[in-house]
């Protein structure tokens, strides 16, 4: 599973001219999801997301201190599929990316685990498979990648 986490100052994801979800402070996370993936790697994201300090702690003056559960911030997840794409030539490839019925499975059951993790009303979410649009204002800018494929040490 591959994630791209932005530190946002707010984010949102429109679907046919609606907003479906939005958050102020907190994180969006983009989320790919490799052919291969279980369970195992929907747990590591979701538990590495939840606790990686990438906010400031005002009360310290630390720059790298507090994770977004700590702050009581929003979360918004969205599928993306395209972060497992490959170039073949100049076309996109996503091979790779698990198919779409087994995919949209396994997305819910991992906003399912970011809501049980953490808390059901800061975790949102985009509309799985729709033709989305993602608006954020990033913080930072701090973006990080994820990869569960390849875990660093704890």
């Amino acid at each position: 599973m591959r994630a791209i986490v932005q530190r946002v100052a707010s984010a949102r994801v429109e679907v046919e001219g609606r907003t479906v979800s939005e958050i102020g402070p907190g994180l969006l996370v983009l989320v790919g999801i490799h052919e291969n993936d279980g369970e195992g790697d929907a747990e590591y994201i979701c538990r590495k997301v939840l606790n990686m300090r990438i906010f400031p702690n005002e009360k310290t003056g630390k720059a790298w201190d507090q994770s977004v559960m700590q702050r009581n911030s929003g979360v918004l997840l969205v599928s993306q599929f395209t972060l497992y794409g490959v170039l073949k030539g100049n076309k996109p490839d996503f091979h790779v990316a698990m198919p779409p019925q087994k995919a949209e499975t396994f997305y819910a059951s991992l906003v399912d685990r970011f809501r049980r993790s953490y808390s059901p009303d800061c975790v949102k979410d985009g509309v799985f498979g729709a033709k989305m649009k993602v608006d954020l204002v990033n913080d930072g800018p701090v973006t990080l990648q994820l990869d569960s494929a390849k875990p660093e040490k704890d």
